[in-house]
């Protein structure tokens, strides 16, 4: 049996942004055009009218504003997509684990690390056993040691599986 933690895929999103932003900038441009045909129609002091002013600047800063979330749109489509974390765990098969060389916490951790399947993050053995960091640090390294487990880095935690 294989675990996995899939995260949202920034390659769908970033699409979903790019599209939402280009209908936002085509809005802008077609509001912009109908600002300007009111304006020329009603304001009697020509192209010095200050109402051109104001909607220049705002609609530069709409565009910006726009182009800011297109950028974003792209960055996420060319960042990286997914994440995975793959744990490979003991299917059919019981593995026979000699357990009578080790301390009464060590056997807890291997049990628990049996009931997972075969792996599981180093904080939730923490949290299961209610001990702290450092001493489940020190009763890893002993497992480790002894080669019954090893210890994975995934982003800010390990995971704990059964050596093979």
């Amino acid at each position: 049996m294989v675990l996995r933690y899939n995260f949202m895929q920034n390659k769908n999103v970033g699409f979903l942004i790019l599209g939402m932003s280009l209908i936002i900038i085509t809005i802008v441009l077609i509001f912009n055009l109908g600002l300007k045909k009111i304006v020329t129609q009603t304001c009697t002091h020509g192209s010095e009218c200050s109402m051109y002013g104001t909607i220049s600047i705002q609609t530069g800063i709409s565009l910006a504003i726009a182009w800011l979330v297109f950028i974003i749109g792209l960055f996420l489509i060319f960042s990286k997509s997914e994440e995975k974390i793959v744990i490979k765990t003991i299917k059919d098969k019981k593995k026979k684990i000699d357990l009578t060389n080790l301390d009464k916490d060590e056997k807890k951790i291997m049990k628990l690390i049996l009931e997972e399947r075969g792996g599981m993050f180093q904080a939730d053995l923490m949290e299961k056993l209610e001990i702290g960091k450092v001493k489940t640090t020190r009763l890893l390294d002993k497992l480790e040691a002894k080669q019954l487990i090893e210890r994975k880095r995934r982003g800010m935690n390990n995971i704990v599986i059964l050596k093979n």
